[in-house]
């Protein structure tokens, strides 16, 4: 015989964490700021994904898609990111992933900056920044994002 009475309440859910990918795009062959940002965001909580070196925009924004990654992180150094962000925001676009979250890093001059930010990146976090300054402003970004669909 069922037991009588209200059914126990479910115990609330934890929000998910946080899903972000780091790439390393072009002929870049560099990635050990990228591992430590990786490891800096996992420590951190959240779920991470790294793409190895060499990517193409194609290969990064397919497999931010299929992850469904609330943040695509894409680390430079090779001088590149004015001609490998528009492509990637491109292909953000028709991929229709406009919900997700651009975060451009590595060595990247300051007057790019807002070059970049115009294009479509919502941050630009250069060399420098510490690894829990990363951390902190990925949470602030995601925060701040409109709900996703």
């Amino acid at each position: 015989m069922p037991p009588s009475g209200p059914l126990p309440a479910t115990p609330p859910r934890a929000a998910d964490p946080i899903r972000v990918m780091i790439a390393k795009v072009g002929l870049d062959g560099h990635d050990r700021g990228a591992k430590v940002v990786a490891r800096c965001l996992r420590d951190a909580g959240m779920d991470v994904i790294y793409t190895g070196l060499h990517r193409t925009p194609e290969e990064v924004v397919a497999a931010a898609v299929q992850e469904d990654v609330d943040v695509l992180g894409v680390s430079l150094l090779s001088g590149a990111h004015m001609t490998l962000i528009p492509r990637i925001v491109a292909l953000m676009r028709a991929a229709d992933a406009g919900d997700m979250l651009l975060v451009v890093g590595g060595v990247i001059p300051d007057e790019d900056v807002p070059a970049l930010c115009a294009l479509g990146a919502a941050d630009v976090i250069l060399q420098d920044t510490p690894p829990e300054v990363v951390a902190r402003r990925v949470r602030a970004l995601v925060a701040a994002r409109q709900p996703r669909r």
